[in-house]
């Protein structure tokens, strides 16, 4: 069963308070599927949340659509507006006016992507300043009747619509794959007479079906074109009767069922009236409503019926918007009302537009028979010389069947009311009550509002009336017979219950029981009238003991069976014949004889008057009788048997063509990543790092099974203590760090499926960028800064690419795995969206203020917006050296300082330019931040010139902090030796060993991936370079001249993430790949990966980086001598690391020329800084996905035992052993590793 929802007709009128306005309508289609009547969605701002509309699948009036400023109408799932009821008697969807004229807000996109049929009405869609797509809708599909029904569309011209995808045909909703319209009429065929779900004639919807269909059956549409009997389409609901044809009888049908809307329901809503087999809002004039077991049904009226007026926009007054004194006199006499009153000021003051007088107040009495109001009651103005509302002390039910935005009662703003004095009111069968801003307003506060309501969700809402003390000193209380159920105004006959006796509607203190002109009996606690059949008794003893003739102790005139009469029976109609009576001594009443036809004098047959046999008239009436129910039943019979033949014959046709055809794919791409599981023996847990509210973190030692290796890892166990929902946000965060892969994101390594489930990550070293920046804060540089500044936002903007908000983006969730390469973690708050998804709501926890936007902190909503808010105050914390933000503020007092304006201030050490791309972060309006990939632009155009951004005292003299130095490192290899271990990446990336060459296909861009380097020189020879060093550049280059001749081309290729591979599209612009400048007085350690075995008996350290070998100058090569070895202590290599940032006008197709090193033949400048950059004009770039580029990386590109390496590639400490440096052992090439870089 679909939940219902009833709708408005407020049109463009709209409550004075705003929010109380989306609040209402919130609460009118939360959750609701069919909108019985209009849905009116007026006067929003853009700030409010509404997908709570994504659940309507249909409306049985119209939709408006205006005024607002929102840019997205969430009706994905609306499927069918059936236009019951049309705006303006011509539009079923109407769209008009949704921007604001002051500013850039506005309607950008109709969601209804979903929406295939509207069976009455036109469209009218204009004056929308931003709205795209629009125009390209085929509403000649979707109308019904399109050339009946108007059509007003205008062309959108503007730029900065984006064009429909190229699969859609040029008609689409919006710009995505998934925003195409669905055509359901236009490509059927011919054949077919409604909708069709493809082009054949096998593809009909069945003639019952609505909006579509995904088969050929009538439970397989969209929607109904007449009714939905549980999921079928039906030409009718099933009726209360049914035809025997084997007794020839009508019988009740026990499976019959009730026509709701377009819907066959068993039971119709607790404030619809019953009709027949139909739920109503009202009786038609020849009926009248009555309660039978609790169900309120419409049955003739055996006198004259109770006069039923129209209400104001209901038939009759379909265009009245207000009682006025130019359609008050349709009221006159009336006892209920079918639809709503409403009183404006326009209607109580005149309105001289119309042409319409001001109201004479006594014409308001004519509302005192008013009983019943089907629809709401609204009082918006009142005469100011009526203090009260007591033209309505008849009105006993508000029936709430149409709602003013979820209100049946409204009161609101009316100075001059002191009382209500709606004392007959007994039921507001459903809507809120709003009764508001009256300043002199008494005894609201009095009334038990929930006895008059039907149903639990109904509230009222009561507020800004004079005070309770205010009334008290005025004496405007309940009289002191009143219950303390409350009062309408002042009297015992305003009581909404007594608390001794009630007559009528006056509370008494006791009721007339021997005593009075009229004696009464107690029921309870109501004074009950005697019957005026009834003598009255004596001062001692009772009149009657209940209401009616029958309960009567002594009667007046005659007693007729238990009845007192006034006189006997003379003629009355019985059951099968007339009744006469006579009158005995004792005034009671017996029967005439039975052949008497015209009264008696006595019991016996001659005491008949008028003696007359009427047996042949009774004869020949049942005989006319009898026939006419032969002639009924015979025409029933045959009616039945034709619609029997023809459901036969439709039932042969489906049965002849039906065809089963397969359903369509969802489109969604899979998520093809990889989840290791690893064994519990496989790990080691060491020491603990950490503990949080899931669990505890380890420092640990991964040792695959099968293999000898030791890798560093961080193990992060469950708490045994927590229940089912942290296993299952456990794994979510495992899902979501196993399905991203970024050089700067934290890669999963594995999980163990032990009893408490384990996560595996990469063990950084050097801990968190908070602690790091905060200990060497005296050694780090702008440089360093800014790069950290790029990185973070390039992982951002993979995790944007990705559709992941991280929602806990801060310093300390920013691990360091060397000075130049960090990588974000923590993604046990990150939520992946869904593909329709813009925006995440939280449903509670904790939550870092100080760190999120504003939206997150009063809505909890979550966005990619969001995430560049806490960015920047990431950036914030790395410029302040692990400052904390808004020191000294509270936690609660943070939303209010920043809607106040006030941020972080400017670091010291920030230029104007890096505090204003902070400042940027910080906009109220999400769309107004920049986007990830801004950022990471703007701070690479920032690392080029460090110094000029951000001013360090001592900024040229720093030295680069030493990836040992740090407290975190040192208490990790307190207990772990460091002989047998090996990094998790270099274990993790795959071998390629001869693979044959294939077709060789160029890229524009290297894939982040894979190595960059694509061509060999055969013109270098390393070992003569090698021999031109001098002594003085110490490092493990000293141990070249111990690889001595062995076996030829056997090593592998190791590839891993390049987190500089975005950048290469910059290619061809002026400083190629955005690289900064070198900076020559930096000393800086090179050491990347601290798990490296080092010499201790004065070898060189395995500490080269993996990117390349530090700056050669050219002086000290030229004063070498040709064979001088480089040799060193044990230290690091001192020199600093400067990358190549200059384009070489000799370089041509990729290879070197034009420079010249002595020894090296045609090498001639110093830009021999990092061998992975020598070239910037490299040819495009190859993807491992190309053979012939593997075979190149495999094949050229390795170490010879001989020592001559090939320029390609340079040795990568991060991954040499002590082993691996001894004489006669291959060198395996490294992965790629940066230095100083903008990544």
């Amino acid at each position: 069963m679909h939940v219902m929802c009833a709708g408005t007709e407020n049109k463009l009128s709209t409550l004075s308070d705003l929010d109380q306005q989306y609040q209402t309508m919130r609460k009118n289609y939360e959750n609701c599927e069919v909108v019985m009547g209009n849905l009116e969605i007026t006067s929003i701002d853009r700030s409010r949340n509404l997908t709570f509309l994504r659940s309507i699948r249909e409306v049985t009036g119209y939709v408006l659509v205006a005024l607002n400023q929102f840019d997205y109408l969430p009706l994905e799932n609306l499927r069918i507006i059936r236009g019951t009821k049309l705006y303006e008697d011509r539009y079923a969807l109407a769209i008009f006016l949704n921007y604001r004229r002051d500013g850039n807000s506005g309607l950008r996109q109709l969601g209804l992507k979903n929406l295939t049929e509207i069976l009455n009405g036109g469209v009218y869609v204009d004056r929308n300043n931003f709205l795209c797509h629009a125009d390209t809708i085929h509403w000649q599909d979707i109308v019904k009747h399109p050339r009946i029904h108007p059509l007003v569309v205008p062309t959108n011209s503007s730029i900065t619509c984006q064009k429909c995808h190229r699969s859609c045909n040029g008609r689409c909703w919006g710009p995505k794959v998934d925003q195409c319209q669905s055509l359901t009429k236009t490509v059927c065929a011919e054949q077919c007479d409604g909708r069709c779900f493809g082009p054949y004639i096998s593809d009909c919807c069945h003639r019952e079906c609505a909006g579509g269909c995904y088969g050929p059956k009538d439970t397989d549409c969209f929607a109904c074109t007449n009714f939905n009997d549980s999921g079928a389409c039906v030409t009718q609901c099933p009726q209360p009767f049914f035809y025997n044809s084997i007794t020839f009888q009508l019988e009740h049908n026990v499976r019959t069922k009730y026509t709701y809307g377009a819907f066959c329901v068993k039971k119709c809503p607790h404030n619809f009236v019953v009709d027949h087999s139909s739920c109503v809002r009202a009786c038609p004039s020849n009926k009248m409503e009555v309660e039978e077991n609790g169900i309120k049904i419409c049955i003739p009226c055996t006198d004259i019926c109770p006069k039923a007026c129209d209400g104001i926009g209901t038939a009759s007054l379909q265009t009245a918007q207000t009682v006025d004194s130019s359609n008050i006199d349709k009221f006159v006499n009336c006892t209920k009302i079918n639809g709503n009153l409403v009183f404006l000021i326009t209607g109580i003051k005149g309105d001289s537009y119309h042409n319409i007088e001001a109201l004479d107040p006594e014409k308001l009495n004519v509302f005192r028979t008013v009983r019943e109001i089907t629809g709401f009651l609204n009082i918006q103005s009142w005469p100011d010389n009526m203090t009260d509302l007591s033209v309505f002390s008849n009105l006993a039910t508000i029936g709430g069947r149409t709602l003013y935005s979820g209100i049946s009662l409204l009161v609101l703003k009316q100075q001059g009311i002191s009382s209500l004095q709606l004392q007959s009111l007994r039921e507001i069968s459903a809507g809120n009550v709003h009764v508001a801003d009256n300043s002199q307003l008494c005894y609201y506060n009095t009334i038990n509002w929930t006895r008059l309501f039907r149903t639990a969700h109904q509230k009222a809402l009561i507020r800004n009336n004079q005070s309770p003390e205010q009334c008290s000193k005025k004496r405007m209380v309940c009289d002191p017979l009143c219950s303390g159920a409350g009062c309408w105004g002042p009297g015992p006959d305003q009581c909404l219950s007594c608390k001794y006796f009630s007559r009528g509607r006056t509370c008494v203190d006791g009721c007339n029981l021997y005593e009075g002109e009229i004696r009464e009996y107690a029921n309870e606690s109501v004074c009950v009238e005697c019957d005026g059949q009834c003598e009255l008794a004596d001062d001692d003893s009772l009149t009657c003991h209940g209401p009616g003739p029958e309960h009567c102790e002594k009667c007046l005139h005659f007693k007729d069976g238990p009845n007192c009469v006034e006189k006997c029976p003379d003629g009355l109609q019985g059951a099968n014949s007339f009744i006469f009576k006579y009158a005995e001594a004792n005034n009671e009443c017996h029967p005439c004889h039975a052949n008497c036809t015209q009264g008696c004098i006595g019991p016996r047959l001659q005491d008949c008057i008028g003696l007359m046999d009427r047996t042949p008239l009774i004869a020949a009436g049942v005989i006319g009788v009898l026939f006419m129910v032969v002639i009924l039943v015979l025409s029933v019979a045959v009616s039945v048997r034709r619609k029997n033949i023809k459901k036969k014959r439709a039932l042969r046709r489906f049965l002849e063509t039906e065809l089963v055809e397969p359903l369509t794919p969802s489109g969604t791409a899979p998520n093809q990543a990889q989840l290791r599981i690893l064994k519990e023996t496989e790990l080691k847990r060491v020491k603990v790092l950490g503990s949080g509210a899931f669990g505890t973190v380890y420092k640990g030692i991964w040792v695959p099974e099968g293999e000898k290796v030791k890798i560093p890892v961080a193990v992060k166990i469950l708490n045994e203590a927590t229940g089912p929902k942290a296993n299952v946000e456990f794994m979510d965060e495992a899902l979501i760090m196993a399905s991203m892969e970024h050089p700067h994101l934290v890669r999963l390594l594995g999980v163990c499926l032990s009893p408490t489930i384990q996560l595996v990550t990469q063990l950084m070293p050097h801990g968190c960028l908070l602690d790091y920046v905060h200990e060497h804060k005296d050694n780090i540089g702008s440089q360093l800064l800014l790069n950290w500044c790029v990185q973070i936002a390039k992982g951002m903007m993979y995790l944007e690419e990705r559709r992941l908000v991280h929602r806990d983006l801060a310093a300390r969730n920013v691990l360091v795995k060397s000075p130049n390469h960090i990588k974000i973690t923590d993604f046990g708050l990150a939520r992946l969206l869904d593909v329709n998804e813009k925006e995440y709501n939280a449903d509670g926890g904790k939550m870092a203020i100080k760190w999120m936007a504003l939206e997150c902190i009063h809505y909890r909503k979550f966005t990619h917006q969001s995430d560049v808010w806490s960015y920047g105050v990431t950036i914030w914390e790395l410029m302040t050296f692990g400052g904390k933000p808004y020191d000294g503020i509270s936690t609660r007092d943070i939303p209010d300082l920043l809607e106040k304006g006030e941020r972080l201030p400017q670091p010291p050490i920030c230029t104007i330019d890096v505090y204003m791309v902070m400042v940027k972060c910080w906009m109220i309006d999400a769309d107004s931040r920049p986007k990830f990939k801004e950022l990471a632009a703007e701070f690479t155009r920032m690392a080029r010139d460090p110094q000029r951004y951000l001013v360090i005292q001592g900024d040229d003299c720093m030295k680069l902090p030493g990836p040992n130095d740090s407290k975190f490192f040192q208490s990790l290899l307190a207990e772990e030796e460091l002989e047998d271990l090996m990094d998790a990446e270099e274990y993790l990336v795959p071998h390629s060993f001869n693979i044959p060459p294939l077709a060789y296909t160029p890229r524009t861009r290297m894939d982040s991936n894979k190595n960059q380097f694509g061509y060999q020189d055969p013109s270098f020879s390393m070992e003569k370079m090698l021999a031109t060093l001098p002594r003085g550049v110490s490092g493990t280059l000293g141990a070249v001249s111990a690889l001595t001749t062995g076996q030829d081309d056997s090593s592998g290729q190791r590839y891993s993430a390049d987190p500089t591979g975005l950048l290469s599209e910059r290619g061809a612009k002026g400083d190629q790949d955005g690289y900064m400048a070198a900076m020559r007085d930096k000393k800086i350690s090179v050491e990347e990966n601290p798990f490296v075995t080092r010499r201790r008996n004065g070898d060189a350290h395995a500490v080269m980086d993996g990117a390349g070998c530090h700056t050669l100058h050219i002086a000290a090569a030229a004063a070498a001598p040709k064979n001088q070895h480089i040799h060193g202590d044990d230290e690091y290599i001192n020199e600093p690391l400067y990358l190549n940032t200059f384009l070489n006008p000799g370089d041509k197709n990729g290879l070197t020329g034009g420079v010249s090193i002595p020894g090296l033949g045609s090498l001639a400048k110093a830009n021999f800084d990092n061998p992975e950059y020598w070239q910037h004009s490299l040819p495009p770039k190859s993807s491992l996905h190309n053979p012939e580029y593997l075979q190149d990386c495999s094949t050229r590109f390795f170490y010879r035992q001989n020592g001559r390496i090939r320029p390609a590639v340079a040795e990568n400490q991060e991954y040499l052993s002590e082993a691996a440096m001894k004489a006669g052992n291959v060198l395996p090439p490294p992965p790629y590793r940066q230095r100083n870089t903008v990544v």
